[in-house]
């Protein structure tokens, strides 16, 4: 049997599943509801009440003046799960992989499950490295560079095995919508083990996490945030050099906040973003930094390192 069709059973029940949920299931869309609904008679109110004021009278003074800043409701479907989506997927040249918002040890237990509700045989398991063996491909699971995160890979003869990975993302979307988000989601923080420390004469970042998985998350991290003309963006990027070339505008620079420094900011021409070239270095043992290796210095410096370690946990 082609080993992409092993994947294909999920995929079409996750399809049929998504398919029926508008008027049956866990997800009833009652706007149909509202299409279906009857005029019916007005409400008649009881003897000796006044029927001047309206069926629904709105209260006057402080409580209806509120009523103009009050959040208006979200059209159905529109919400957006934002950066905690509990999967999400990642790709850097031909290879892919997921990023699910729970730690390796919460991920491996679903793996498992995920591979037996294919029918798939395992011909190799090994809980410590996090390695599933099929005969369809290889399944693996490990720490992602945020603190409480996984990086979830399926691979095929040395390469991403996409219908297993288009599988895996349904399967992690059923199981976050029912899992805990105190027990699942991530946490940033300290524990992640991100640290910008002193280095010579400059500063610089130290990683948990081997410098090409560090370059990789750099890469999808900048392209989506580094994007503001007028305060940082991502110029080039190389691959082989595991280097950066961004564009970036620090704090003091920006004008921004009350007083005299703001005031004497507005006189002075408009600043522009500084070129600042940024390394990933591997270190051994599994760790990497990241340095700026020309453009900012000081502060400046450690400050675009402190805004990377945000970016990374």
């Amino acid at each position: 049997m082609n080993p992409a069709l092993k994947w294909t059973p999920l995929v079409m029940a996750l399809a049929l599943a998504a398919a029926g949920c508008a008027r049956d299931g866990y997800y009833h869309d009652r706007n149909l509801d509202y299409g279906e609904a009857e005029i019916v008679e007005p409400l008649r109110l009881p003897g000796g009440v006044g029927g001047d004021a309206g069926v629904m009278p709105v209260p006057q003074g402080r409580i209806a003046a509120s009523m103009e800043d009050a959040p208006r409701p979200v059209a159905g479907g529109a919400l957006d799960r934002g950066p905690e989506a509990f999967v999400e997927s990642r790709q850097r040249g031909e290879e892919r992989w997921l990023l699910v918002a729970a730690a390796p040890t919460a991920v491996w237990p679903m793996l498992e499950t995920f591979v037996e509700r294919q029918g798939l045989t395992v011909t190799a398991r090994d809980a410590g490295q996090g390695t599933l063996e099929t005969p369809q491909g290889r399944l693996s699971v490990q720490r992602a560079l945020s603190g409480g995160a996984s990086e979830v890979r399926c691979e095929a003869a040395g390469r991403s095995h996409v219908a297993c990975l288009n599988a895996l993302s349904g399967y992690f979307e059923q199981q976050g919508q029912s899992a805990s988000a105190a027990a699942l989601a991530r946490r940033a923080g300290a524990a992640s083990g991100l640290v910008v420390e002193p280095l010579g004469d400059g500063w610089a970042l130290r990683v948990p996490a081997d410098a090409e998985r560090v370059w990789n998350e750099l890469d999808y991290q900048l392209a989506s945030d580094f994007d503001d003309a007028d305060f940082q963006r991502l110029l080039e990027r190389d691959a082989t050099a595991r280097e950066f070339r961004v564009a970036y505008l620090p704090q003091r620079l920006r004008g921004q906040g009350e007083g005299m420094l703001a005031t004497l900011a507005i006189w002075r021409d408009d600043p522009e973003p500084r070129a600042a070239r940024l390394r990933v270095e591997a270190e051994g043992g599994g760790q990497s930094r990241v340095r700026v290796a020309e453009g900012l210095e000081g502060a400046d410096q450690r400050e675009l390192l402190e805004r990377l370690a945000r970016l990374l946990r």
